[in-house]
């Protein structure tokens, strides 16, 4: 279980490891030259280093530089890694509000309460609790079989039990943050407009025109076509290439 824990740890990568070039890409957004800032961010995460500040940043320089789809799509891969960071979700509540207006689905208040509680901590937060949660789990178990008095045994075996609970709640929380992140099924528009129909091929009929930043949740594929949903619970279909994952 320990092993399973340090592995689900593979994309909160160190902020510092490319502290020149990052530098020079912040360097370059402050002097009001964001598409060259847009290459130098676009540039360290080629070169494998990724951060919630990279994407941040880099969603920045989209957004000054007029992407409002590449911005939008950053600073909610900038999300991903800080989910509760105030500068990114005040962006990106100031990106959404210029793509198209819908009125959310929202969902029952114990979905609700529980999306808020997995999202105080990433995946490599819930990984780390669930290492400290099992070493705790561990002295429990050492005190019900080792402890003298009776006492100490049933508080050791009572607390054992609640934090092997707390154990597969927390692993089971870091692995379902860490598919969101490697397996996103969230997507963004990148054109200007597309159409969504409703069936995937060319003599469908038109259900909808979205706009670019367009925010859309994958439901199925087929071919060069992906059945999409919109926050306010409409189901269509576009293309495959009209979109980017987060």
């Amino acid at each position: 279980m320990l092993v399973l824990a340090t592995s689900v740890c593979v994309y909160a990568q160190s902020e510092a490891t490319t502290p020149k070039s990052m530098a020079q890409a912040l360097n370059l957004a402050q002097e009001g030259k964001f598409n060259e800032a847009v290459d130098a961010y676009e540039g360290i995460l080629a070169s494998g280093n990724e951060s919630a500040t990279l994407y941040y940043n880099l969603g920045y320089s989209y957004y000054k530089s007029g992407s409002l789809g590449k911005a939008i799509l950053n600073f909610e891969r900038a999300k991903r890694l800080a989910p509760n960071d105030p500068d990114i979700l005040a962006n990106l509540e100031m990106a959404y509000s210029q793509t198209d207006q819908m009125q959310q689905l929202e969902p029952v208040f114990f979905v609700r309460w529980w999306n808020a509680f997995r999202n105080t901590m990433d995946s490599d937060g819930w990984a780390k609790l669930f290492i400290l949660v099992f070493v705790l789990m561990l002295s429990g178990i050492a005190a019900f079989l080792f402890a003298n008095s009776v006492t100490l045994r049933k508080l050791g075996f009572f607390s054992a039990i609640l934090l092997f609970a707390l154990c597969i709640m927390s692993i089971s929380i870091s692995m379902n943050k860490r598919n969101e992140v490697l397996n996103s099924r969230d997507g963004i528009i990148m054109q200007a407009s597309v159409t969504m129909t409703t069936s995937p091929d060319k003599n469908s009929n038109e259900m909808a025109v979205l706009h670019e930043g367009t925010h859309v949740v994958v439901v199925s594929e087929l071919n060069e076509y992906i059945e999409v949903m919109l926050k306010d619970g409409n189901i269509g279909w576009l293309k495959k290439s009209e979109i980017e994952f987060i």
